[in-house]
């Protein structure tokens, strides 16, 4: 999620009940805080080693049903209607130049770079797109954390103002030098999905200089939310400022500070994602089933929206890469994964597409210049 500043409150009927708020606080970010006491306890009872073996198994299972459909309904949300998208009048001249970006001139730049590191066997190549990943993801984080805090304040009828909604963001944008400033690196080979290749250093520099412009953020945050307080007596909404710490804090800043916890990260990020899509792609549904457009049960448009995701982030991401290695890739996988391009080359090349692309969709779905996020009430 981006800049999704579009909800209107909701009317006093709408409002959730004690049971839905608090599921609603779990899936936006709130699940994290019990799992750093599961994580203690389990390392003191059965040990560092063992824990992060079932948390590995547990979140590599959990890939297939979370993970993997949080990425591939991005393509479902973005690629809908395509025509109407790119050449209609639904989005405005801006957001239809972000959608040629995003939808066309993106996954054409990022497959023919990997194509060709793959044709090259060039890992160096696909190293470049790796680093490019992991700039980003601070980013997409960031910007969920972001969007997850503007439309649950709106939702709640507690809108930020201008001031504050920069504020915010700045300590989005802080925390995401941080986490990609640190911790600060040589220049050297590094391993991912099998693929070696030569990263950048992050020179000690740059993470002081990083961390300093942190604290200002933060200290910047404190004030303006202590400021809010003495002006109003209140304060932004529990859940949504909660959401947002947890995602800038837990999950970007010091995402390495518990074992258990890294490994379910990018599954939280996944569920509270798949959230906001529940949530927007329900009340659209509901509100087609009726005049004039008689659409399908809410349902059976929601069913079938799960179970596209489903399979297409198993092709995504098992299927496909799989059978190309499979094809590809020299039979003695042992020696293959002395290449360094690894024994799953496909895999990683899939793999970080996906991703990069999954960003770019992402900054122009939850715009509100998209008029389907009109449905996030």
């Amino acid at each position: 999620m981006t800049d999704a500043s579009v909800a209107v409150p909701l009317p006093a009927e709408h409002h959730h009940g004690f049971g839905a708020r608090c599921a609603e606080f779990l899936l936006v970010g709130g699940g994290t805080l019990p799992l750093f006491p599961l994580s203690w306890w389990l390392q003191r009872s059965v040990g560092v080693e063992a824990t992060e073996l079932v948390a590995g198994m547990l979140t590599f299972h959990a890939a297939y049903v979370i993970n993997d459909p949080h990425f591939s309904v991005t393509y479902l949300l973005f690629y809908k209607d395509l025509k109407q998208r790119a050449l209609g009048s639904q989005f405005d001249r801006a957001q239809r130049a972000r959608y040629w970006a995003a939808g066309v001139v993106g996954p054409l730049v990022l497959v023919s770079w990997a194509a060709a590191a793959l044709w090259l066997r060039s890992a160096e190549a696909l190293g470049w797109m790796i680093q490019l990943m992991f700039l980003l993801v601070g980013w997409h984080y960031t910007k969920q954390g972001f969007g997850v805090l503007t439309v649950l304040a709106q939702r709640r009828g507690e809108a930020l103002s201008q001031r504050e909604r920069s504020v915010f963001l700045f300590h989005c944008f802080a925390a995401w030098a941080y986490a990609w400033a640190n911790p600060a690196v040589p220049a050297g080979q590094y391993e991912e999905k099998g693929v070696v290749y030569g990263a950048v250093p992050h020179p000690a520099l740059l993470e002081r200089l990083a961390a300093l412009v942190l604290a200002g953020s933060t200290l910047w945050l404190l004030a303006v939310l202590v400021a809010k307080w003495q002006r109003e007596r209140r304060l932004v909404p529990l859940t949504p400022l909660l959401g947002f710490l947890i995602t800038i804090w837990c999950w970007t800043i010091y995402s390495r500070i518990d074992p258990l916890v890294r490994y379910a990260i990018p599954a939280l990020h996944s569920l509270q994602y798949l959230y906001f899509v529940w949530l927007m792609k329900s009340q659209q549904a509901r509100a087609e089933e009726g005049p004039p457009a008689f659409g399908r049960p809410a349902s059976a448009r929601l069913g079938l929206l799960a179970v596209s995701a489903l399979g297409l982030g198993w092709l995504l991401f098992r299927g496909a890469p799989t059978f190309l290695d499979d094809v590809f890739v020299p039979h003695s996988r042992h020696l293959a994964a002395l290449e360094p391009l690894g024994a799953t080359p496909f895999f990683a090349a899939f793999f970080v597409v996906v991703n990069i692309h999954h960003y770019l969709m992402d900054y122009v779905i939850w715009r509100r210049d998209n008029p389907e996020t009109r449905y996030l009430r």
